[in-house]
């Protein structure tokens, strides 16, 4: 039901989508449907909660899959390129609703621009004794850049290799962050 979901609201954004529609494509009876959903706008709310969940997770395991920091920032960015680059189309719902001014939505995507921005600034903080609202910044800067060029990347439709772009934007955030002196 989730994938039928996330195909009628990718396609019609929150406000077209129909649960009949859903219902219809997920191949299951409308009362079925509400069964476990009792509203299309928890439909839409679990349905953005799943893949907040995923992109957290694998947004962190990037972060956390090396102590290199060159290597951290490279894994991060394309890990974000993947996401946007799976064919799931996700990523509309995670970063082009428009039911972005519901609370509810609004609120779940700020915790999770917070979690991984904080996940950053926590390295950064450590590695450069930044104070933390220094770190944070930088933080919500680095994965600011991520999420807007990896969106951006989309639009070009396979002309830029996913993997060229991804070291791009690696290689011009690496360039600045590295720039803070690292304290031993």
């Amino acid at each position: 039901m989730l994938t039928a979901a996330l195909e009628v609201f990718v396609a019609n954004g929150y406000h077209g989508a129909a649960m009949d529609e859903i219902a219809e494509t997920a191949q299951v009876s409308k009362p079925v449907l509400y069964q476990h959903f009792p509203s299309k706008r928890e439909l839409y709310i679990a349905l953005l909660e799943s893949h907040l969940a995923s992109l957290t997770e694998l947004m962190l395991s990037a972060l956390n899959s090396t102590h290199d920091n060159k290597e951290r920032v490279q894994a991060v960015m394309r890990a974000y390129f993947q996401f946007i680059a799976a064919d799931d189309q996700a990523h509309r719902l995670v970063f082009e609703s428009d039911l972005i001014n519901d609370p509810d939505v609004s609120s779940r995507l700020e915790t999770f621009n917070k979690t991984f921005a904080d996940a950053v600034a926590g390295v950064i903080a450590e590695d450069t004794k930044l104070p933390e609202l220094e770190a944070q910044l930088l933080g919500r800067g680095l994965t600011g850049m991520a999420q807007v060029s990896a969106r951006y990347w989309l639009e070009t439709d396979g002309d830029l290799d996913l993997e060229v772009a991804s070291d791009l934007i690696y290689r011009l955030a690496w360039r600045g962050i590295s720039r803070f002196p690292k304290e031993t």
